[in-house]
């Protein structure tokens, strides 16, 4: 069995894998991996693999040291099993580049978009050769409503959930339907475009948010809660034969 940690701005994911398969995912901080010990003590893991967008505290080195199997830490000089095209990989997310491993191990031979909808909302391209040409970065959804109050003086903090309209008659429903449908008809935009320099394209959906909107190849989407987390087991078995 395998232990993957996916380490990212807001929590850290751990998900015990048999082969390919999800046996168990858990959430913790991502500034000590309260659950790591636990969680180890459940399975008969073999070798693991951590990726993180932050800086790795001492708290979770001491925690990694203590495992009784090696765990390896992806970096931009681990080797994967595609072409990254990619001209600064040094700066580039961990979890974008997993996210483009799982959806190309997923789908081979396809040309895919691959959209991670959390803190940030990215979108990477890889195509049908195994190429991965790089992507966009663009502020989440909760990012955005949190951009809007620090900002905007008289701006209030909205949450997400609650009454959403076309258009908004109060400054509450204003702030949700902007956001809202602005991320909608964004994520559509890129499909959109992208599906006409490339028919057969494919999109994943990766992420804690989820959006609702229209495109011609809604038969072409898949979702994918634990893409970036099957992309790190697809590249720590690649390492370790």
């Amino acid at each position: 069995m395998n232990l993957v940690i996916d380490i990212g701005n807001t929590v850290a994911k751990l998900a015990v894998f048999d082969h390919d398969t999800v046996v168990e995912m858990v959430r913790g901080s991502n500034h000590s991996l309260d659950c790591l010990a636990l969680l180890c003590s459940k399975y008969p893991i073999e070798k693991g693999i951590v990726a993180s967008v932050i800086t790795l505290s001492r708290t979770i080195r001491r925690q990694l040291a203590k495992a009784e199997f090696p765990i390896m830490e992806l970096t931009h000089e681990t080797p994967i099993p595609i072409t990254n095209l990619y001209r600064t990989p040094e700066t580039l997310g961990m979890d974008r580049l997993a996210a483009v491993v799982g959806a190309h191990y997923l789908q081979p031979d396809r040309n895919l978009l691959v959209i991670d909808a959390g803190t940030a909302v990215t979108y990477e391209f890889i195509d049908a050769e195994g190429r991965y040409w790089g992507g966009n970065i663009s502020p989440g959804i909760y990012t955005r409503f949190k951009a809007l109050n620090a900002c905007c003086d008289k701006l209030p903090l909205i949450d997400r959930i609650g009454e959403q309209t076309d258009f908004g008659y109060s400054t509450e429903t204003a702030i949700r339907a902007g956001v809202v449908k602005g991320m909608e008809f964004e994520i559509a935009g890129y499909i959109t475009e992208m599906q006409k320099k490339y028919p057969d394209l494919l999109v994943f959906l990766t992420g804690g948010d989820n959006f609702s909107f229209d495109t011609n190849i809604k038969n072409s989407i898949f979702a994918d809660r634990f893409l970036v987390l099957k992309g790190l087991n697809r590249i720590l078995n690649y390492n370790v034969k």
